[in-house]
């Protein structure tokens, strides 16, 4: 099993956005988090939120605990307070759940 959040964001400043998903990949990846789909959207049809949206992504762990430990993690809250809040104006959390396979098995 792992865990999965599915984000919306509203991003402001691509390169400076950019900048901070190259600064927090290898982070990332020491807590065994991945990336599973990444959209860049151009309209949003409905939403539960007021705020804009115009990325939508999976994000993905091993297990809740490693996902919390990677977000409290230091090293990866420098490099979000120097690339991620200038960047970005609003976060939404689609979803949050266990998956106990991966989409890859049911082909």
């Amino acid at each position: 099993m792992s865990f999965e959040k599915v984000m919306g964001l509203n991003v402001t400043d691509e390169a400076e956005y950019q900048n901070y998903r190259e600064g927090m990949l290898p982070i990332l990846t020491s807590f065994g988090g991945s990336f599973g789909f990444d959209f860049k959207v151009a309209e949003v049809l409905r939403s539960k939120t007021t705020d804009a949206i115009n990325r939508v992504f999976t994000i993905e762990f091993p297990s809740k605990e490693r996902m919390e430990e990677f977000f409290s993690n230091p090293e990866y809250i420098e490099v979000k307070n120097k690339h991620f809040n200038s960047s970005v104006d609003s976060i939404t959390v689609i979803a949050e759940h266990e998956k106990t396979r991966s989409p890859e098995s049911e082909t």
